[in-house]
């Protein structure tokens, strides 16, 4: 098993152990993740990259956790392989951006 496939493994288990996943549908998972994605902005707001680190550093984890949480749940629910879905958008922008 991956690393990927285990983490979305313990999320699914800690979520499951709650009951939660009635509430996770794929529009709602969308959504928090755009809430916690700002949040991690927040934590930048006003201040340069290195100001922001030194203040927030602990706090910037975490949302960045929450971000990379809530991503995963909803590859679970799509169906969607992490790994396949990043490689082939790696490959749509390359020809979209090329290194030259």
């Amino acid at each position: 098993m991956s690393d990927i496939n285990h983490l979305i493994e313990e999320i699914n288990q800690f979520r499951d152990k709650r009951d939660w996943r009635q509430y996770h549908n794929p529009k709602d998972l969308a959504i928090s993740l755009s809430i916690e994605a700002a949040e991690l902005l927040e934590d930048f707001q006003w201040k340069t990259s290195a100001q922001a680190l030194e203040a927030n550093g602990e706090n910037i984890q975490e949302e960045i956790a929450d971000v990379l949480i809530y991503a995963l749940m909803l590859c679970s629910d799509l169906d969607l392989d992490v790994k396949d879905i990043i490689e082939r958008k790696l490959v749509k922008n390359a020809v979209k951006y090329p290194a030259d």
